[in-house]
């Protein structure tokens, strides 16, 4: 298959993705399951937590819109010597509340419809953590596999310069997503420079070197580790010993395996990655993995491992679930499968509205992704004051505040579950939505009145 060519009937393995027919099987990696899918349902969580507000016409046509949506042409010469052409998107959701925050992603599967839904949830979860920023995603079409560093480079600039006129430190600051990281940023803060002058403000998750904030990297994994111990508290489970099985071993499954058996003392059972899963009663040892992965090798290559299918990683038997790979590995055909307590959604969007129900009727906990993985976006904050301030923060003072900014995210979250009798999804989707729409009103694109539905009911107004 010719670079950046859409995959062709024949030339990748069928998809058991989260629509598949009962009992279907794929040969694929967990990252290919159909995202697109899980994409067009999104919604529907902000939806309900809509129709339970009592939120009027007015300000559910105010939700459901994108603010700009852009598509533009890739064009590159790479290591080949020819031209590709790779297409490249950039959704701004909403800026009620601040300027677009999300990150940049290079995969096959990156479309306009993946953007506008991971847009849109990075509005829902700066508004619940309660950072001044609005929601956006991005990224470009293209096979990272089948590319050298020179021509990630050359996409990344390309791109830059493509996007470039609906950016800005104070209008919308990209940042790492799937297969971007801290080199990538890099290439953005200096083709922006080339166009505008030096402004590290313009993203985040860059290298320490020109601005980035120390524990960036693992910040989202800090996050979903402190949200797990509290999460596993409150479900009555004991982190010391809690048997914990991690769905995607990249830089989130990776950091967040360490970071819950070192502090918290948990077991870590299996892990996968796209090459594979392994298992292990006894307990894996995290940085074993982690220096394996970086010493060439693969997670298989782990001794004393059971290798196992990918899929049955999912329904190991274990206490707490963290799926950190794509969206949609949880889903109507594996729901009732899963041999868990707990899921805590380090990844976004892994489980679809189906299994959220599932689960929730079999008693299992699942802390939503806006919850659970925003210690990213939060780190984020923190460097971008940081950048326009131009100071920087020690790592210890940057994890001190993130360790705080969680807990209270969490804690408020659960909070409001207790006191309504809902579930966390629907407590962390009401106040999120809750939130921007009182933006919205203190900046005159609502009005008051519209915090109620206009129909002669009783749904409570937006508190």
């Amino acid at each position: 298959m010719a670079i950046g060519a859409r995959s062709q009937p024949g030339t990748a393995p069928p998809r058991a993705g989260p629509d598949a027919a009962p009992g279907a099987t794929h040969d694929a990696p967990a990252p290919d399951l159909a995202p697109d899918l899980w994409a067009a349902q999104s919604g529907s969580y902000a939806e309900a937590a809509a129709e339970r507000l009592g939120l009027g016409e007015e300000a559910c046509a105010l939700l459901w819109h994108s603010y700009r949506e852009l598509q533009v042409e890739i064009p590159v010469r790479l290591s080949d010597g020819r031209l590709h052409v790779f297409t490249g998107y950039r959704v701004q959701h909403k800026n009620v509340r601040g300027p677009f925050k999300g990150g940049v992603r290079f995969h096959e599967d990156v479309d306009l419809e993946e953007s506008r839904a991971l847009a849109a949830l990075m509005t829902w979860k700066t508004a619940l953590v309660r950072v001044p920023f609005g929601g956006a995603k991005g990224g470009v079409a293209c096979p990272v596999a089948q590319l050298t560093t020179d021509d990630l480079e050359q996409i990344t600039r390309t791109y830059i310069d493509k996007v470039e006129i609906i950016l800005g430190p104070e209008r919308d600051i990209p940042a790492p997503d799937m297969n971007t990281g801290p080199a990538t940023m890099g290439w953005m803060v200096d083709q922006w420079a080339k166009l505008h002058g030096h402004t590290p403000a313009i993203v985040t998750g860059k290298p320490v070197e020109i601005g980035g904030c120390p524990a960036r990297e693992q910040a989202t994994a800090r996050g979903v580790a402190l949200v797990l111990h509290d999460a596993a508290r409150r479900a009555g489970i004991d982190p010391e010993g809690a048997r914990v099985v991690i769905q995607g071993f990249g830089n989130v499954g990776s950091w967040t395996a360490r970071f819950v058996a070192s502090a918290f003392g948990c077991r870590v059972i299996g892990v996968s990655d796209v090459h594979g899963a392994i298992y292990r009663e006894e307990g894996l040892d995290p940085e074993r993995l982690a220096q394996v992965l970086a010493e060439g090798g693969r997670i298989q290559d782990v001794e004393g491992a059971e290798r196992v299918p990918q899929d049955a990683l999912l329904e190991v038997d274990c206490d707490i679930l963290v799926p950190a790979a794509i969206g949609g590995v949880l889903h109507r055909h594996n729901a009732d499968r899963l041999r868990c307590r707990l899921v805590v959604e380090a990844a976004n969007g892994p489980t679809t509205p189906s299994a959220d129900a599932a689960l929730g009727e079999r008693g299992v906990v699942v802390v939503p992704d806006i919850v659970a993985n925003a210690g990213g976006v939060v780190a984020s904050y923190y460097e971008w004051v940081q950048n326009l301030q131009h100071l920087q923060w020690e790592e210890a003072q940057v994890n001190q505040r993130l360790a705080m900014h969680m807990a209270d995210a969490f804690h408020m979250t659960a909070a409001r579950a207790d006191r309504d009798g809902t579930t966390l999804r629907q407590a962390a989707y009401e106040i999120a939505l809750s939130e921007v729409v009182s933006a919205a009103i203190a900046r005159g694109q609502l009005r008051s009145g519209d915090r109620r539905r206009r129909a002669a009911d009783d749904a409570p107004a937006v508190s």
